[in-house]
């Protein structure tokens, strides 16, 4: 089906805004700022803010919709949070001349699907509470997990990348781009089996865990090899798990774009469910399973909202390890100290302060310097990812004001 052309004028004067932005020169020297960070050889600190919001964050149109296919929608509304963010709160991100569309890919996934009861606070928003409904009481149950059987479908991405081309050529290149996969088994496995059941069976039942854990892992490297074997991975990361992933390092060499490999890519991970679990239950139930996931890859950020600070002797043995998560619940001196020169300090700022019935900077700014403090006195790279925004106030100024306090920090 063709588009229309008030949908194609849209997104082509929107794409041309791209276009412009990205062909400024200060792109490159945030992408050089990147690697020399990524490269744990870095100039200054690094700013990103993710997960936004959205909803609340509209202003005198920018984001509203106008076009009316819906490949043509999803397209704009990547568009114009580009262009949204790069005009109210840019931080380090960067501008790139391209627009990415996935490929249709099909039978990615385990065959077994959450079922929960959720909890809404704000019926526009997609942050919800989750209650979930144990599927995996007994070891016939994890009959239920299924080996993917992943296929492309030539005919669906033909019709969208002929889409794509029809818009942006001559503007920005269309990159067809394929899955980059993570190693989050645990945000699955709670899913499926609960979190209370979870934790409860890591003491009662560590065989039965054991088993979900296998089966998991095969199902995933399968789905990896089939990924590589028919060249339907991604490539040429801008971000990784809302990180800057600029780096000299990759792709490696041999790299053909029409058939990246998992040593060409970041790959990340992380067992936020064990936050309170021991390193050494940290250890059996999580990275001896991972690693073999991060052998594969080229680089690996490891670590989500979970703190790690009491486990950084265990997780800086990942293979290909880059970066480490620092979470607001992290104890940032013992972990600074632990890390030193070898890892990239990714620090989660707590996003709590943009969601009280007030906003105050210097709050913002006091807890920015003491990670800063921390350090340069332990000589840890540092980058400051600002993430799991559930809610601004509908002040989407906030967060503006939040960009422009970091990178007035970091910059000195």
């Amino acid at each position: 089906m063709s588009i229309s052309k008030k949908d194609r004028d849209i997104l082509r004067e929107l794409g041309m805004q791209i276009a412009e932005i990205s062909a400024l020169p200060v792109q490159q020297e945030t992408i050089k700022l990147w690697k020399s960070l990524n490269g744990l050889n870095p100039v200054r600190p690094m700013v990103i803010i993710d997960q936004v919001p959205w909803h609340e964050m509209d202003v005198e149109g920018e984001l509203t919709l106008k076009t009316e296919d819906s490949f043509c929608r999803s397209i704009e509304t990547a568009l114009r949070r580009r262009l949204y963010s790069w005009k109210h709160m840019r931080a380090d991100m960067v501008v790139e001349p391209y627009v990415d569309v996935p490929k249709v890919i099909r039978g990615a996934d385990l065959g077994i699907k959450p079922l929960e009861n959720t909890a809404v606070t704000d019926p526009n928003n997609t942050v919800v509470g989750h209650q979930y409904i144990d599927q995996l009481k007994t070891e016939e149950d994890l009959e239920k997990i299924k080996i993917p059987q992943v296929s492309l479908d030539e005919d669906a991405t033909a019709e969208i990348e002929e889409k794509a081309h029809d818009i942006f050529d001559g503007i920005l290149e269309v990159r067809m781009q394929g899955i980059i996969p993570n190693f989050a088994v645990w945000d699955r496995i709670v899913e499926w089996h609960g979190v209370e059941s979870s934790l409860i069976d890591l003491i009662e039942r560590p065989d039965f865990i054991h088993k979900i854990l296998s089966k998991v892992s095969e199902a995933y490297h399968s789905m990896l090899d089939q990924l590589e074997e028919k060249g339907l991975l991604g490539y040429g990361q801008g971000t990784v798990h809302c990180s800057g992933a600029y780096t000299d390092e990759l792709p490696a060499p041999g790299f053909n774009p029409r058939r990246p490999r998992a040593k060409d890519l970041w790959t990340y991970g992380m067992a936020q469910i064990f936050s309170t679990v021991s390193p050494a239950m940290h250890q059996e139930f999580e990275l001896d399973y991972a690693v073999k996931w991060y052998e594969r890859f080229g680089l690996v950020y490891y670590g989500c909202c979970e703190p790690l600070h009491n486990k950084i002797d265990i997780i800086r043995k990942i293979p290909n390890l880059r970066k480490i998560s620092m979470s607001p619940w992290a104890d940032q001196e013992l972990a600074a100290e632990k890390i030193g020169f070898d890892f990239v300090f990714s620090r989660k700022p707590n996003p709590a302060f943009l969601a009280g019935d007030s906003w105050d900077p210097e709050i913002v700014e006091k807890d920015l310097r003491k990670t800063m403090e921390i350090c340069v006195r332990n000589g840890c790279p540092v980058e400051f990812i600002l993430k799991d925004i559930s809610t601004v106030r509908y002040q989407p100024q906030r967060l503006w004001e939040w960009a422009d306090v970091a990178m007035k920090v970091v910059q000195g």
